[in-house]
């Protein structure tokens, strides 16, 4: 198979993971959405639309622009199937994402290429089996299990479970490319001890240390170009 065999064969790969992503994009969504209301409905508990929706305002607001901020940032790295995938599945940020970038790494893949698409649409897909069958394990010994999980020596490990996996994750990235990570670090470091309250906030904080990671890599590019 030459390359615009395997270009034309990519091609139409990519456009039925589009048909059966937004298929199945909007029927997880209605599924979603209409739980709820069906559940409502049939115990005769409708919620008060008009108190939820002033609820939602409050915080759908910044929920919203923190949404679209992961799907622009996250959707170039995963590609279609594991953007459809991801976002479908959720827990991008603990689970997916990770996964979907140690399995690229350890391929040797680029992001934007097709084996990229291949290698995370793998990775995010064995990912979401492994969570299904943990959590159906989890919830089967759950009670059993209960006396060890609540042990106090085990809740320091709970709490910093995610802080040391992209602890570690990150090390890797900031050795090789300090003179970018070194600002944005040290930036949302301050501001997390001085407004400790925007620790529940960590997915917002991506759009300002995003940019400057982008704008300082625009920076090292130019400057790199100029010397050249």
């Amino acid at each position: 198979m030459n390359e615009q065999e395997k270009s034309a064969y990519f091609q139409r790969y990519n456009n039925r993971t589009h048909v059966i992503g937004r298929v199945s994009s909007v029927m997880v969504l209605v599924m979603l959405v209409g739980a709820p209301f069906l559940i409502g409905a049939y115990l005769g508990a409708m919620p008060d639309l008009n108190a939820a929706a002033k609820a939602f305002l409050s915080v759908g607001l910044v929920w919203t622009v923190s949404s679209v901020a992961e799907f622009l940032i996250y959707t170039p790295m995963l590609g279609a199937g594991g953007g459809y995938l991801a976002f479908i599945t959720g827990n991008l940020i603990n689970m997916k994402i990770p996964c979907a970038m140690n399995a690229r790494d350890m391929v040797g893949a680029k992001t934007g290429t097709a084996e990229n698409e291949i290698i995370s649409t793998l990775s995010i897909a064995a990912s979401s089996l492994v969570t299904i069958v943990v959590l159906a394990l989890g919830v089967l010994l759950l009670v059993p299990l209960q006396p060890i999980l609540q042990s106090e020596a085990l809740q320091p490990a709970f709490a910093n479970v995610v802080p040391a996996l992209f602890g570690a994750m990150a090390y890797k990235y900031f050795r090789g490319n300090l003179n970018i990570a070194a600002l944005p670090l040290v930036l949302m470091s301050a501001l997390f001890i001085l407004a400790p309250s925007l620790t529940g906030s960590t997915s917002f904080m991506i759009i300002p240390s995003g940019a400057i990671a982008i704008l300082l890599a625009y920076r090292s590019y130019r400057k790199g170009g100029r010397q050249g």
